[in-house]
């Protein structure tokens, strides 16, 4: 394992990126995500993203001088265009938005059309809670997981999360993929040579399998698919939801992130957020949630959502990142 300062990823990360053909701005913008993953203890979202990235910039699979825009505004109803390019700074400007008009209406709607894999869902809600809102957050990803009774990928892995703020404490952050597992620790297990636990997925020919590389090339099974279709329904929803509504492409549309040639993925995310004030008001929204966290904590060995990660964040801080050597000489050789 190789020791970073924070900085130092942050340095090596962002120089990979613009040498591979983003511009300045989402270069940055990307690296600081994916360092914060890192420092979660998120790998399969860290560091590791940043030769893939680098390929679909060089690829032409995302445009690395895109500058996302606004593309449509009515009442509290946000769509911002990522015009091919990484989702991040895409995502970036559809929180600051929705923040605004949440404040301003009590709610807002942000759609994010046209993008790219975003990373870490809830880090992009934790800017509004920062704000005092409350943070939904919905994502598609290309075709991985089948429809229920069915073999072939039709949705991704679809994302959700919920970030809810608290008064002089860490906020509650809920981050989720619908499939059995996020499909990056596949991907960290692939590169690694390690087998995957049975149940995570299917091969090609939607056989269950524990070869991380036949997974990949076959499809995830999505949450609690042993014994229940609520996890494609869940999918479903997701897929509809950004899709449909915002105009991002289907699932089975994109061509997988973990290839290197293929189409812009043109997939879509899509945030609310939500004014307490506007509601029960601030006062009873704050009051309500401590008396949940206190009834939970009743229980020994009871964790906060996002605690472990915000924990493991301000560590990383404080003493760096360990990455294996490997994706470390990766990054060497990207930054030339």
């Amino acid at each position: 394992m190789v020791q970073l300062s924070i900085e130092e990823a942050t340095r090596l990360a962002t120089l990979a990126l613009r040498k591979a053909g983003a511009a300045q701005a989402m270069a940055a913008t990307t690296a600081r995500a994916l360092v914060r993953a890192e420092a979660q203890g998120l790998a399969s979202h860290g560091l590791s993203r940043v030769p893939q990235y680098a390929t679909h910039l060089r690829n032409g699979r995302a445009d690395g001088h895109a500058v996302a825009v606004v593309a449509h505004k009515k009442g509290a109803a946000v769509l911002v265009d990522a015009r091919q390019g990484l989702a991040f700074p895409a995502c970036d400007l559809a929180i600051s938005t929705a923040i605004t008009t949440a404040r301003e209406l009590g709610v807002c709607f942000a759609g994010v059309t046209n993008s790219h894999h975003c990373g870490v869902l809830v880090d992009h809600l934790r800017a509004a809670t920062d704000a005092g809102l409350v943070g939904l957050g919905f994502a598609n990803a290309p075709a991985a997981m089948p429809a229920a009774g069915g073999k072939h990928p039709v949705f991704g892995t679809n994302p959700i999360a919920a970030a809810f703020p608290r008064r002089n404490a860490d906020p509650l952050l809920i981050d989720l993929s619908l499939s059995e597992v996020a499909r990056g620790k596949v991907m960290v297990a692939a590169k690694e040579g390690k087998a995957i636990p049975l149940g995570w997925a299917l091969d090609v020919q939607g056989r269950p399998t524990t070869d991380a590389q036949a997974a990949l090339e076959g499809s995830m099974l999505p949450l609690g698919a042993v014994s229940s279709p609520k996890g494609s329904m869940l999918a479903l929803m997701v897929e509809l939801l950004v899709t449909a509504v915002i105009g991002a492409q289907f699932a089975f549309e994109a061509s997988s992130f973990f290839v290197d040639e293929g189409n812009q993925p043109r997939i879509g995310q899509a945030f609310i957020l939500i004014d307490p004030g506007a509601l029960a008001g601030a006062d009873t929204y704050f009051e309500r949630m401590e008396t949940v966290i206190a009834e939970m904590l009743l229980d020994e060995g009871v964790r906060l959502a996002g605690a472990r990660r915000l924990a493991l964040e301000t560590k990383a801080l404080q003493t760096g990142l360990s990455i294996p050597d490997a994706l470390k000489s990766q990054l060497d050789q990207l930054v030339g």
